[in-house]
């Protein structure tokens, strides 16, 4: 009987494993991609300059003088504003708060320009578009449309490359990437502002900028597709939701790019990577006032790490995205220094109860996204590095939701 058992287990065994091997031989059906780093492959149909790689340090010092430009004469004489939208996951709940809340209190600038990373590119167009969208935006991210998202394949990931299903990430952007936003993101774009989001290419392992604006304005259902490829691609963490292919063609070669969450390479940006190493000086920007709104927190109380695929997933991409963060935003507090900028930011405080960026939970949402709602009604958003330092020590210290203080709120305890 022993024996039978044994048996049984070691068939199953053998059974996984080669499910396992025939799952590695697996692949996707996708044409060649670009043989070149920089340059002339572009979206089918689109002008190459609706994207670019962020490294291009050729593409940045062609165009840098015209897009300074162009943010400069979309404020009419009055501040420039520029908002970087960071990733989280579920941590977007925050910033699309965050975002309602100013408008409430009549705090919300009119941002000249706009990036967006992972869920925030998804924040991008709303927060772009201004408060008469904010009934979209709450829509979005209040958690309602989102707790069905993380919809597994169960034995599905052995032929296909995720844990997720991509289907639903698919229809949630679709349902709000309308004929009218596209519309709406285009007619703005002719004044001058600019909406950027960025994806990972993972075949040139490089952070791509799209145009999203250049993008809406050619206008049409391939627009309309293009410009929600790109924010889904821009979401979508590897080996968790399936790429996006983006088809491309140069000298009548078609290709196609693997896309993916932009957070692998970049957590948000207010311009080019290049920047930070080309000599160049930026008075067009200068007095300018740089916001980033961070759906993440930077630090938070140690906890016991559940034995779960789930878990350890979760625990990973947060501790990834944390530091890669605090780095790229001591830069970017450098960077503005030294160009004449004013800089502030915001994040998801270290003592707030935060389960983690795939917690789509409605319940887990709402809470964050009400909490957001309040920070930026009170005017307690923004902050700066030093606040935010003195802040975060008491992230050590776990405390009830009804006791977490806004970002820039005094704390003694």
């Amino acid at each position: 009987m022993r024996t039978a058992k044994v048996a049984s287990r070691g068939a199953r065994l053998v059974g996984v494993l080669t499910l396992l091997l025939c799952a590695a031989c697996v692949s996707t059906p996708r044409r060649p991609s670009s043989p070149v780093m920089y340059g002339p492959p572009a979206p089918v149909g689109f002008p190459a300059t609706v994207r670019y790689v962020g490294a291009d340090r050729q593409f940045f010092l062609a165009h840098v003088d015209e897009m300074a430009a162009r943010v400069r004469s979309a404020t009419a004489g009055g501040p420039l504003n520029i908002l970087a939208l960071s990733g989280g996951g579920a941590g977007g709940a925050f910033g699309a708060g965050a975002l309602i809340g100013l408008s409430h209190a009549g705090r919300r600038p009119q941002f000249a320009g706009v990036t967006g990373v992972s869920t925030g590119a998804l924040l991008a167009p709303f927060a772009y578009l201004g408060h008469d969208w904010d009934e979209q935006l709450a829509d979005a991210f209040r958690g309602d449309r989102s707790e069905h998202l993380l919809r597994a394949r169960g034995l599905g990931i052995l032929f296909h490359p995720s844990v997720y299903r991509g289907q639903p990430l698919a229809d949630l952007v679709d349902h709000f990437v309308t004929n009218e936003l596209v519309t709406a993101v285009a007619k703005e774009f002719k004044t001058g502002r600019m909406l950027l989001v960025a994806t990972t290419d993972l075949d040139k392992q490089e952070t791509v900028i799209w145009d999203m604006g250049a993008i809406a304005s050619q206008g049409g259902e391939s627009a309309r597709v293009l410009f929600r490829d790109v924010l889904v691609a821009s979401a979508s963490i590897p080996g968790l939701f399936p790429p996006v292919l983006i088809h491309v063609a140069s000298g009548g070669t078609q290709y196609d790019e693997m896309h993916v969450d932009g957070g692998t390479t970049v957590p948000f940006f207010f311009t080019s990577e290049a920047s930070l190493v080309v000599p160049i000086e930026f008075e067009k920007l200068r007095g300018a006032y740089v916001y980033v709104l961070m759906s993440s927190q930077l630090m938070t109380a140690p906890q016991a790490t559940r034995v779960t695929i789930s878990a350890i997933l979760s625990r990973s991409f947060s501790a990834a995205l944390r530091r890669s963060s605090r780095t790229s935003l001591e830069l970017s507090a450098f960077f503005a220094q030294r160009y004449g900028m004013n800089f502030r930011f915001t994040q998801i405080p270290g003592d707030y109860p935060f389960e983690g960026p795939f917690r789509f939970r409605a319940a887990f949402m709402r809470a964050l996204f009400d909490f957001g709602v309040a920070c930026g009604e009170r005017g307690l958003l923004w902050t700066d590095i030093e606040h935010s330092m003195d802040r975060n020590e008491f992230a050590l210290t776990p405390v009830p939701l009804s006791e977490v203080k806004c970002p820039a709120e005094a704390v003694s305890r």
